[in-house]
């Protein structure tokens, strides 16, 4: 198809092909993980805590008598918690994923020479390539627990069951030791994550349905503190609590979005990468946490360009930069061109 007349839609959409749910968190002994008993919610509480003034001081305060001043009134806040029970030794965290096809289809698109162009380069790319790499990657993330965030630096063990469930029932089941699995580096898969990983690249190629249930068991020690998503609240004046945790129906939860950042951490094809690490797949490679963003569009390694280069330039990017923007279509989002400037 000629190019020359063809331009960006200005309503361009495509819907996540990665649908986790929250995560539930619950509590129970290492020794009974296979067991469906004995397991007990975790519960978020509130605690109410005495501290002391630590932030940087400003030049006029930082005076003897006013420093003293200050430290007389204690800083007094009350906080979310969630721990284990002090007969518990184990956190268990539960989500379920959905492996969906039509990878790279806008959900929205009202050009249809683009629109026609996009999927057949999107084809292509999955004729030639498939979806092994990128699955690959996505099975590595489910196997070595990176979704834990917090909850997985200190553990003594850390097990992953990984089931794919038909008709409600596990089909398959696979279990990973997670702190033998590297979070830096993504190696061929190999024997059951190369199952897991076959499975996810035929639900994004959309030869069959896919549903994960997955179950993480971190084994952190009777009563250790974990750690939910936190809420952020807006409207600071609606509540006096300084931290909010997340909870479904009074039991701790991980947020989905968090769990699908977990997930597809899987760009290392930027520059720098190699001292950084994986990050999120992002349009601009942004790392809120950091307060950077690591492609960046004057090195024209951002999605745009990429994906501008490609269709409508005929410019085919180098592979690795290729499963990139193929991992940002199914990511999902609103990549119109509004045509502002």
């Amino acid at each position: 198809m000629a190019t020359n007349n063809l331009k960006t839609a200005s309503v361009l959409a495509f819907e996540r092909k990665l649908d986790p749910s929250d995560a539930l968190m619950a509590a129970g002994l290492w020794a009974a993980r296979d067991a469906a008993e004995g397991w007990a919610p975790i519960a978020i509480r509130a605690k109410s805590v005495r501290g002391t003034i630590s932030n940087r001081l400003k030049t006029k305060d930082q005076d003897p008598a006013k420093l003293d001043a200050a430290i007389e009134n204690p800083n007094l806040q009350t906080v979310d918690v969630a721990t284990l029970p002090a007969d518990a030794d184990t956190l268990r965290v539960r989500f379920t994923l959905r492996v969906l096809g039509g990878a790279g289809t806008p959900s929205a698109c009202n050009e249809a020479d683009y629109r026609s162009k996009l999927l057949e380069t999107v084809k292509g790319y999955a004729t030639t390539h498939g979806f092994s790499e990128l699955a690959g990657r996505y099975a590595a993330n489910l196997a070595n627990a990176r979704f834990l965030w917090r909850n997985r630096v200190g553990a003594e063990q850390v097990q992953v069951q990984i089931a794919h469930l038909v008709d409600g029932a596990a089909a398959k089941r696979w279990t990973f030791d997670a702190l033998q699995l590297s979070l830096r580096a993504f190696d061929v898969p190999s024997g059951a994550l190369a199952e897991v990983a076959a499975l996810i690249a035929a639900g994004l190629a959309g030869e069959r349905h896919v549903l994960l249930e997955v179950t993480a068991f971190a084994r952190l020690g009777a009563g250790q503190e974990v750690f939910p998503s936190q809420e952020l609240i807006l409207d600071r004046g609606r509540g006096d609590k300084s931290k909010t945790l997340y909870d479904v129906n009074k039991v701790a939860a991980i947020h989905s979005q968090k769990i699908g950042n977990a997930v597809r951490t899987v760009d290392t094809w930027y520059e720098g990468a190699g001292e950084q690490g994986p990050i999120a797949v992002e349009p601009y490679g942004s790392v809120t946490t950091q307060g950077k963003a690591y492609r960046q569009p004057k090195n024209k390694d951002d999605f745009y360009n990429l994906l501008d280069n490609w269709l409508l330039k005929d410019k085919v990017p180098a592979l690795e930069q290729q499963h990139f923007v193929l991992a940002t279509l199914i990511r999902g989002g609103v990549f119109g061109d509004s045509g502002k400037d």
